[in-house]
C-alpha cells in the first residue's frame, strides 16, 4: 500500500501556512507555560489552600496527565471530522478558562476540576495543529513547520519558570491591581488568572487561519462518524509494518526523555551538592538550549532528506540519529557536573531531532483524515509509557536494585541505556518495513 502522502493535492499558499504555523507556535507556548507554572506557584498555593504536597503533586500530575493522554484520543477523532480552527478556538479558551478557575479555586477539589478543564483543552492543541500543517504543507516540506511548532512546546516548558517569576513579581508589586476581577485577589492568583486573559486574547486570532478542502460541521454526520471507524482502522492497518514500530520507538524515548528530566536534578544534588538554583538555572538553560536548536534542525535535515531519497527515507535518519543517543548513556556515572550536564543536552537535542523526524513521517504515512488521531496516538503512548515509566524504573532500581538513594546516577543509567537501544532497534524494525514496502511498489 503505497504511503498516503499527497491526500489534499492542491496546498494553500505557503505564507498562509507560514501564518498558522507561528499562531500554532504561540499557542504551544501559552499552553505550555499554563501547564508548568504550578511548579512556580507551589508554596503559596499550599500555603492559601491548606493542601499537602501529595495533593500538589497530583495537580501537576495526575490531575492533568491521565485525562490529557486519555481525552486526546477522542479529540484528535474529532479533529479528523470537524473544521479545526473551531476546534483550536475550543482548545484555547477551555484551557485559557481552565487557568482562570484555578487562580479563582478556594479548595483542592475545585483546583483539581480546573486542571482537568486545562488538560481537556491542551488536549486538542496538536492533533488540531498537525492535522492541519500535514494540509498546508507538501510532503518534502513539512517537517520544518513540524518542527517550529514542536519547538514552541519545547520553549513553553522552559518559559513557565520565566514568564511565571515575572508574572508573580509584577503582582507582588500591585502591578494588575488595576485590572478589573483582580482587584484583592492573591498573586499566584493574579497570575493563573492573567495568563488565562492572554489566551483568550489569543484565541480570534485562530480565526484568520483557512481551512484546506470542504470540511463542513453537521452534528448528524460527526456523530455517526466519530464512532465509525473501520477507514480509521483500516488506514492504521494498512501501514501497521511501519507506524506499530514508530510509535514504539517513540514511546521508549520518552521513557528516557521522563527519566532524565526527573532525576537529573537529583542526581546533582546528590553526587555533586549542587543548589537547587545552580540546578534550575543550569538544567533548565540546557533543557530550552537543546530543543530550540534540535527541533527546527529535525524538521530542516528530514526535509532536506525526504527531497532527495524520499519521505519515508526519514525513519532511517531517525534511526541513525537516535545512535547518537548513546553518549547520553553514561550519563549517571560521569565524573563532574559538566560532563553530567553535557549527557543531557546531548539526549534532549537527538530526542528533539528524531521526535520532530518521527512526528512528521506518521504524517505522511496516514491519510488527512486520520492525522489527528495519529497525532493524539503519538502524545498517549509517550504520555502513558514515557510519564508512566520512565521516572518509577529509576525509582524502583536505586530502592530495590541498587538500595541507597546515592545510587540514583547508576539506576538511571540502568534504565537509559537499554531504553535507548530498544529505541534504535524499532527504528531499525520500522525502516525494514519501508525497505520491503518500496520493493513491493517497485
Amino acid at each position: 500500500m503505497q504511503p498516503a502522502i499527497d491526500s489534499i493535492g492542491n496546498y494553500p499558499p505557503r505564507s498562509q501556512g507560514w501564518w498558522a504555523v507561528s499562531i500554532f507556535a504561540l499557542a504551544a507556548v501559552l499552553s505550555y507555560t499554563d501547564r508548568q507554572i504550578l511548579a512556580l506557584l507551589v508554596d503559596p498555593i499550599r500555603g492559601d489552600l491548606h493542601i499537602s504536597d501529595t495533593q500538589l503533586s497530583i495537580l501537576q500530575g495526575a490531575a492533568f496527565a491521565v485525562l490529557y493522554s486519555f481525552i486526546g484520543l477522542p479529540l484528535g477523532r474529532i479533529a479528523d471530522l470537524v473544521p479545526r480552527r473551531a476546534l483550536l478556538v475550543f482548545a484555547v479558551v477551555a484551557w485559557s478558562f481552565g487557568t482562570i478557575l484555578c487562580g479563582l479555586s478556594h479548595s483542592f477539589a475545585q483546583l483539581f476540576a480546573a486542571r482537568l478543564l486545562v488538560g481537556v483543552g491542551e488536549a486538542a492543541l496538536a492533533p488540531a495543529a498537525m492535522s492541519l500543517i500535514a494540509d498546508y504543507f507538501p510532503p518534502a516540506v513539512r517537517a520544518l513547520p513540524t518542527g517550529v511548532f514542536l519547538t514552541g512546546m519545547v520553549v513553553g516548558g522552559g518559559a513557565a519558570i520565566a514568564i511565571g517569576g515575572f508574572l508573580l513579581s509584577a503582582a507582588q508589586h500591585s502591578m494588575f491591581a488595576s485590572l478589573p476581577l483582580i482587584t484583592g485577589l492573591a498573586p499566584w492568583r493574579e497570575v493563573l488568572a492573567v495568563l488565562g486573559v492572554f489566551g483568550l486574547i489569543l484565541a480570534p486570532l485562530f480565526l484568520t487561519l483557512r481551512e484546506p478542502g470542504t470540511r463542513k460541521f453537521s452534528p448528524r454526520e460527526i456523530g455517526t462518524r466519530l464512532l465509525s471507524l473501520t477507514h480509521v482502522f483500516r488506514a492504521f492497518r494498512g501501514q501497521y509494518g511501519m507506524l506499530l514500530p514508530l510509535y514504539g520507538a517513540m514511546a521508549i524515548g520518552s521513557i528516557v526523555d521522563y527519566a532524565i528530566l526527573s532525576w537529573t536534578p537529583a542526581l546533582l544534588a546528590r553526587r555533586f551538592a549542587l543548589s537547587p538554583g545552580e540546578i534550575g538555572a543550569a538544567l533548565g538553560g540546557i533543557a530550552i538550549a537543546a530543543g530550540l536548536t534540535g527541533t527546527p534542525l529535525g524538521g530542516a535535515l528530514a526535509d532536506w532528506v525526504a527531497k532527495r531519497f524520499g519521505p519515508l527515507s526519514r525513519i532511517r535518519l531517525c534511526g541513525m540519529i537516535i545512535v547518537v543517543g548513546f553518549l547520553a548513556a553514561p550519563i549517571g556515572l560521569l565524573a563532574s557536573p559538566s560532563f553530567t550536564l553535557a549527557s543531557v543536552f546531548v539526549w534532549i537535542f537527538v530526542s528533539a531531532i528524531s521526535g520532530t523526524i518521527g512526528i512528521a513521517t506518521t504524517l505522511d504515512l496516514l491519510p488527512h483524515e486520520s492525522r489527528g488521531l495519529g497525532t493524539a496516538t503519538i502524545a498517549f503512548c509517550n504520555t502513558i509509557v514515557g510519564l508512566g515509566l520512565g521516572p518509577t524504573l529509576v525509582a524502583l532500581a536505586t530502592d530495590h536494585l541498587y538500595g541507597t538513594a546515592s545510587s540514583v546516577g547508576l539506576a538511571l543509567s540502568t534504565v537509559v541505556a537499554p531504553a535507548i537501544a530498544i529505541c534504535c532497534l524499532l527504528f531499525y524494525v520500522a525502516a525494514r518495513a519501508v525497505r520491503r514496502n518500496q520493493i513491493a511498489m517497485a
